[in-house]
């Protein structure tokens, strides 16, 4: 076969589409939005809503979101930063925070749709596999507000946060259809979950451990992990207790605020980002600077 050169001409190029934008930039799994989004035609027009859970480096983000043509509208949200007015001040991205925001979102959720005493979900977190189910309201059945559950590019390994955001908000009230699968302590062999290893993680008792463990056997590394639990005096013996009453306060009020705290304008946020971002120069400016390295040089 003699070698033939692929030709790429006019006629290519102007049939040629790039893909999406936040595809291109690696930040959208169109594949999995699509199953997400798509809503079956005999719905009329109902909603289809998603949980859509995403980590930072010092925050996590919970917002239960609808999708519609002229963009994505959210219906509520929850954040781990918010979590300070409940007690729970350090550790705001590990798994029982991850809980805890989950719970947030969904008592906030139920609330907003005036259904909170119908749909309490679990009182006290047990570790046990629930789903939330139909209860009766006004002598008529009534089913839950129902959310799927949106992961994003996170890798869905057993164990992983995104599932401790999703145990929360089931327990919070919510139906999000899921199995025990990946929950930690769930067994491969057996096909059974140890609710007390969930449970365990639920109120942070892998983090206590973890806090025991270091003080024993390096102390000073004990120091500067954990100096914001040390200077509150919050010991690895209390951590089970602090999730409690912050669970316990999450229920009472899902939309308690800092106290003392301000919420911040626009304009704030637009002046602080203008500190983290270079302003693009002037000819005349560029100029300038060039000829200040010339005499810096020469000098």
């Amino acid at each position: 076969m003699p070698f033939t050169k692929l030709v790429k001409n006019d006629a290519y190029f102007s049939r040629y589409q790039v893909k999406y934008r936040r595809r291109r930039s690696g930040k959208t799994d169109y594949y999995a939005r699509k199953r997400l989004i798509t809503q079956a035609k005999n719905k009329y027009n109902a909603p289809k809503y998603r949980l859509v859970v995403r980590f930072t480096n010092r925050d996590i983000i919970c917002q239960i979101v609808s999708s519609e043509i002229t963009g994505d509208k959210v219906f509520v949200a929850a954040y781990a930063h918010e979590l300070k007015a409940y007690g729970v001040e350090h550790g705001l991205t590990n798994w029982a925070a991850a809980y805890s925001v989950g719970l947030l979102i969904a008592r906030r959720a139920v609330h907003k749709l005036g259904i909170q005493d119908s749909f309490t979900g679990v009182e006290e977190a047990d570790g046990e596999f629930t789903l939330t189910e139909a209860a009766e309201v006004d002598g008529e059945e009534r089913r839950p507000f129902k959310v799927y559950l949106d992961v994003g590019l996170t890798r869905t390994s057993t164990g992983a946060r995104v599932f401790a955001a999703m145990k929360g908000a089931s327990d919070g009230g919510l139906y999000v259809p899921h199995s025990e699968k990946r929950f930690p302590g769930f067994d491969i062999e057996t096909k059974e979950l140890d609710a007390e290893t969930l449970r365990k993680y639920i109120f942070a008792g892998h983090v206590a451990e973890y806090m025991e463990t270091l003080a024993d056997d390096d102390e000073e590394r004990y120091k500067s992990q954990f100096q914001g639990y040390i200077d509150d005096d919050i010991e690895a013996d209390g951590l089970e207790e602090l999730y409690q009453d912050a669970h316990k306060q999450i229920r009472e009020d899902p939309f308690k605020k800092v106290e003392g705290e301000e919420k911040k304008s626009k304009d704030f946020w637009k002046e602080e980002s203008k500190k983290f971002r270079d302003n693009k120069l002037t000819k005349a400016e560029r100029d300038a600077k060039i000829q200040e390295k010339i005499k810096a040089l020469s000098a």
